[in-house]
This record gives structure tokens, sequence and C-alpha cells, in this order.
């Protein structure tokens, strides 16, 4: 029997996304702005939400190289880059580092970089409803739907704004857990919904399944950016290695130790795992998924 060749798997998928973003941000735009969108998202960054996006519509049978999935893939990564160049400005986290490179804003000013993540969330949702048929109407609404109420005020938005507001107080878990459940589960949660949405048929079991894995991967990678916040350096994470401590911020390293932490991460990982299992898919059509779970615990970056 074979082992499963994440990497191979991944080097396939990744190319496709990075073509259908490169192919969806035009350099050539008003006053530079796509030069601005293009360096927020093309050539950096680990794509795990679209992986994930990809990787569940796999295990549900989806065609190979479907428009659907794809379009699904390309649009949660753009506002997941809007976010981090939003996420970065002066007037939110202060950060001049991001994917190993100055942050938009450093590079491009802060009204350019305030356009770009504007215009990166609108292309999003351009690119979830294709005018020419190659995505049914029924797939397109349902991604829209859970992609907007994801990145919105019940969701990344809305924890990003808990964030702000939690600096230097102390967080019980439950807090904590709610905060990181919007502002970074949200998208990893939708990203496997919307891989879901772009399958007709998928049971509801199968569908309660696979939320509860995406929830539960959420949270671990969260767990996770918390242990790297502290034991990395600026060099490997490719962002300001330290700053959540520094900015006085509340973390599951702050709450429980580093070594829970980890513990913690771990014990998420297996949520997941377990949860991959309890949807009943066949182990072959799911070991995208379990990988991707995997290197979520198993990063340095």
């Amino acid at each position: 029997m074979s082992l499963f060749d994440l990497k191979a798997w991944m080097h396939v998928h990744l190319d496709r996304v990075e073509a259908a973003l490169s192919d969806a941000i035009q350099a050539e735009s008003p006053a530079a702005l796509g030069q601005a969108m293009r360096y927020a998202v093309l050539d950096g960054g680990k794509r795990l939400r679209p992986l994930l996006v990809l990787a569940t519509a796999e295990a549900l049978g989806d065609a190979p190289h479907s428009a659907a999935a794809l379009n699904a893939a390309s649009a949660i990564e753009l506002i997941h880059a809007y976010s981090l160049v939003h996420d970065d400005m002066p007037c939110m986290d202060n950060d001049v580092l991001r994917r190993g490179k100055p942050t938009v804003h450093v590079q491009f000013g802060e009204a350019q970089a305030l356009l770009a993540g504007d215009a990166l969330q609108t292309l999003a949702f351009e690119i979830l409803t294709p005018q020419d048929g190659s995505v049914a109407a029924s797939a397109q609404a349902a991604c829209v739907a859970l992609l907007s109420r994801a990145s919105g005020y019940q969701g990344m938005a809305g924890g990003q704004a808990i964030d702000l507001a939690s600096v230097g107080l102390c967080l019980s878990e439950d807090q904590l857990r709610q905060m990181h459940r919007l502002k970074t589960g949200a998208l990893l949660l939708c990203s496997v919904q919307m891989g879901a949405a772009c399958v007709s048929g998928v049971p509801v079991a199968v569908q309660t399944a696979l939320a509860r894995f995406g929830q539960a991967l959420g949270l671990a990678f969260q767990v996770v950016d918390d242990v790297l916040d502290v034991t990395a350096d600026s060099a490997t994470l490719g962002k300001t290695a330290g700053k959540d401590e520094a900015a006085d911020k509340p973390t599951y390293v702050a709450l429980m130790g580093l070594e829970a932490a980890k513990s913690y991460a771990d014990a998420l990982a297996n949520q997941a795992m377990q949860a991959l299992a309890d949807t009943g898919l066949p182990d072959a059509r799911l070991a995208a998924l379990r990988g991707l779970t995997a290197m979520v615990v198993q990063r340095n970056n």
C-alpha cells in the first residue's frame, strides 16, 4: 500500500491556486493599485485555506480541477490576504514584516494599502460568482453566504475587534477560545464548508463531522501560532516574532504556559482527526485533509 505524498499533492494544487490568483489580479490598474494587490497576495504564504477547500472537495468526490472549488479556494485566500493587509496597518497591529518582506503599507503607503485590502475583499466575491456558466448558481450562492458570514462582524472582523479590545486584559479560556474561533477559526472552518458546498448531495451527517473538523483545526492553528510567537525567530516566521507578548495580547501561552499550550494543540489535532474518521469517508480520500492537519501542528512558521 503506497503512502500518501502530501508534498506532491500540495505542489500540484499550489501551482493551480497561484496561477488563478495571478490571473485574477492584473498589474495594469488605476494608479498602480494592482501592483499593491499582487504584492499582498502572490509569492508567499502557506495557502492553507485554499488547500483545505480543495482537499475537502476532493474528499467528497469532487471532479478534478472543478471551477467551483478552485474559485472558492482563490476567493478565501484573497479574503485572508486582505485581512493581513489591514491587520498590519498602524491603526491595528502596526507591523512592518509579513511573509518575509515589508508589509504592504510600508511598501506602498497606508492609503494604497487600505485600498488594496478593500479591492482584494470585493474581488473575492467577484471570483465566486462567474457569469460564464462554469459554476452552478446554487454553489455560488452557498459559497458567497459562507464566506461573507465568516469574514464579517460575526466572524473574522468581529474576532479582530475583540483582539484589539483585549490588549492588556486577562481573558478566561472561554473568552480566548471565542476570540480565536472568530478571528482565525472562522475562515479555516469556512474553507472546509466551502469545499463541501462545491459538491452536491453531501449528507448532513458528513457536513456536521466536517464542521467539527474545521473547528478543531482552526483552534489548533491558533494555539500553534501562539507557541511559535514565543519559540521561533522572525526570519523563520516571516513576521515579527514576540509581538503578541510585546503588545500585551492574551494568548494560549500566556494563559496556560508553553508546554500546556503545545499539549493542547496536539489534543485539538487529535479531535480533528477523529472528526475526519467520523465522516465515514474512505481513508484514501481523507489523506490530504489528514496530512494538512499534521502540517498545521508540526509547522515552524
